[in-house]
């Protein structure tokens, strides 16, 4: 019996340093700051990040490697400046110890065209901030009787949603603290070709969760009855003792 457990307890530490031996790849994450279709002149950032804590990001376009950054602080920002439309197109980026590949990020399009409509108006309801849970409606306004919309999250490589003229409105059930952040919109018209507004001015959504000061207060009313009920017993005993010897 004593050597099976010896060799269960053996067969567990070799699994324990066998799995931080050989640790899960890191994963990327790959977005614009600002999200969305930019001007020509205008500017973007393309954002790397990962949780590794050295080596550096290498970023490409269609598959050819264009700049290098090392990592600071878990991401590296590459900017493109005075944009025009040789930077359209797809970007991605790498991460690198050394010359081996530890990881590749998504891919995420730039894209530079003229701005030709007005500018749409982003708002949210009940408000900016909310509690866990709620229903959240984002509407994205525009002065164009057929003009569809982009719903942007800043951090996201993906926009959230397409908005049809004929629906406007992006309803969130049940928010959570991950649907919290900076939001914009921005607006298209589908003709012979794409023609584009600026981005709307950002919104930020803060979404409160007292789930966890819940708990606390709970636990420390809990705590305070527990008290008082000792304080009083430690009374009635000692009444008792008064009237009688204990």
């Amino acid at each position: 019996m004593m050597l099976l457990v010896t060799h269960v307890l053996a067969f567990g530490a070799w699994l324990v340093a066998h799995s931080k031996a050989t640790p899960s790849a890191p994963t990327i994450s790959i977005f614009l700051k600002p999200p969305g279709v930019i001007p020509p002149g205008g500017s973007t950032t393309i954002c790397c990040s990962c949780q590794g804590d050295n080596g550096n990001f290498v970023l490409y376009k269609k598959g050819h490697q264009l700049r290098s950054l090392e990592l600071r602080g878990s991401r590296a920002e590459f900017s493109i400046s005075n944009a025009t439309h040789e930077d359209t197109g797809p970007y991605s980026c790498h991460y690198m110890d050394g010359d081996t590949v530890l990881a590749r990020s998504e891919t995420v399009d730039v894209m530079v065209e003229e701005f030709r409509l007005p500018k749409p108006v982003l708002s949210v309801l009940p408000g900016h901030e909310v509690v866990a849970g709620s229903y959240v409606t984002f509407r994205c306004t525009i002065a164009h009787s057929s003009a569809g919309c982009f719903l942007y999250l800043e951090g996201q490589v993906k926009t959230l949603s397409l908005l049809s003229k004929e629906q406007d409105d992006f309803n969130l059930s049940h928010v959570h603290k991950g649907n919290g952040g900076r939001y914009s919109c921005q607006c298209f018209t589908r003709g012979a070709s794409f023609e584009w507004s600026a981005v709307s001015k950002t919104l930020d959504l803060v979404v409160r969760d007292y789930t966890w000061s819940n708990v606390v207060r709970l636990a420390l009313g809990a705590g305070v009855l527990v008290l008082l009920g000792l304080i009083m017993a430690e009374a009635v005993h000692s009444h008792q003792c008064r009237l009688r010897p204990c």
